[in-house]
């Protein structure tokens, strides 16, 4: 069904940049994230009938109640959703609304980018719907204002709607998902639900409850500068040396070359100069055995390589980051059927596969409760190519309100 003030809302929270800070210190990593929470959002929850609407400034999280319909309806259920936006351009995002698509290419802007067809062959499953894209010149924001939207939309249809019996619902929006914070300091207790869902998955029918299991890699190569002419069994190249440990590393554990259950090295910053260097990387594996042993072998090559030079040249600060929600929800499948159940009842077809990357849930989960996570609707996320179905935002609101009911 179509829904009020869906379309509208999502459009005007993606015209606020509220991008978060890798380098920031603090929590929530930008003020933006915080004036995006009182300014835009609070008002809002509060007018469409949530209750007890606070924002919790030690983790950036605000929070809201819809009271129950039905006390015999025992299942306390929460929606959670990021607020902040990925590490690319966010300032002046001009989204365009291309209603009846064609099929055909669609110019973003005036940027001289299209999303093709050819490109992106997704596309093609979205003819004749209403499709939100960028102009080019930034992201979207549909990862994850898309699920902010579609749970604010749920929660003021089910206001206006008492009707509907459903249990105690609790909402929360958070700041710093993708700088992979935005979770470590959630209020599980505050939150105080049986178990919850994140509305940020992509296209329609996603349920997701595995994860990669996950750490940061840094590394410091630490070299000997002299001057090239003279360099022969003196000098140490610091650049030399990241490339030499990134080249022992497996070929084929790369992104590039994994799919499925695949797990990865992915080295994704290498500055220095001959002196010093620096490697940046994420590990990757949804088996937690395998997990451990890709760190492992990273620490043997570290080792190996400061007894060949006789000296510690290379530095590692290996740090997990969050763990596999499936061992948790795997003990605990209520949310998973129950969310299984509603799409089937509304005529989704469950697309159940593991994501490669990590949600909010894959940390919550692990405070005690289970948070599998739901299609929001993103193609594309973390660029310019972002765009997302009004279609399917539509039916992100008619599972919100299903899942409600059990």
């Amino acid at each position: 069904m179509g829904y009020t003030n869906l379309l509208e809302r999502f459009l005007t929270y993606v015209r606020i940049n509220t991008r978060s800070d890798p380098a920031s210190k603090k929590t929530p990593s930008t003020q933006s994230q915080i004036d995006f929470a009182l300014n835009i959002l609070k008002p809002e929850m509060e007018a469409v009938g949530l209750q007890d609407v606070h924002y919790l400034p030690e983790n950036g999280y605000i929070i809201g109640t819809l009271p129950a319909t039905d006390p015999a309806k025992k299942n306390r259920i929460g929606f959670i959703s990021h607020m902040d936006t990925a590490d690319y351009n966010a300032q002046g995002v001009n989204p365009q609304v291309i209603e009846h698509y064609d099929g055909g290419s669609i110019a973003l802007g005036e940027s001289g980018y299209h999303l093709t067809p050819q490109e992106f062959p997704k596309l093609k499953h979205y003819k004749g719907q209403t499709l939100i894209t960028t102009d080019g010149s930034t992201l979207l924001g549909a990862d994850d204002k898309a699920g902010i939207a579609e749970i604010i939309t749920a929660m003021a249809y089910l206001a206006e709607h008492p009707e509907i019996k459903h249990g105690e619902i609790r909402v929360g929006f958070g700041p710093d998902e993708e700088i992979g914070v935005g979770a470590d300091k959630f209020a599980a207790d505050d939150f105080a639900v049986d178990f919850a869902y994140t509305v940020d998955g992509g296209p329609l029918g996603e349920l997701q409850y595995e994860t990669f299991n996950a750490a940061a890699l840094d590394i410091d190569f630490l070299g000997r500068n002299v001057h090239p002419g003279t360099a022969k069994d003196q000098m140490v190249n610091a650049l030399q040396l990241a490339f030499d440990f990134h080249a022992q590393l497996p070929d084929a554990d790369r992104p590039e070359k994994t799919a499925g259950y695949e797990g990865f090295y992915h080295l994704f910053k290498l500055e220095g100069n001959v002196e010093k260097a620096h490697s940046s990387y994420i590990i990757r594996d949804f088996d937690s055995h395998s997990f451990e042993e890709r760190k492992a072998l990273v620490r043997k090559l570290a080792e190996k390589m400061n007894r060949d030079y006789a000296a510690k040249r290379v530095c590692v600060s290996l740090d997990d980051q969050y763990y596999n929600m499936k061992q948790v929800l795997e003990k605990d499948k209520r949310p998973v059927i129950i969310a299984e159940e509603a799409m089937k009842k509304i005529g989704i077809k469950p697309l159940i596969a593991p994501i490669r990357g990590g949600t909010d849930g894959s940390k919550i989960s692990f405070m005690g409760i289970p948070t599998p996570n739901l299609f929001a609707g993103g193609e594309n996320m973390h660029g310019p190519f972002e765009f997302v179905s009004l279609q399917t935002m539509e039916r992100a609101v008619d599972l919100i309100i299903e899942i409600v009911k059990f």
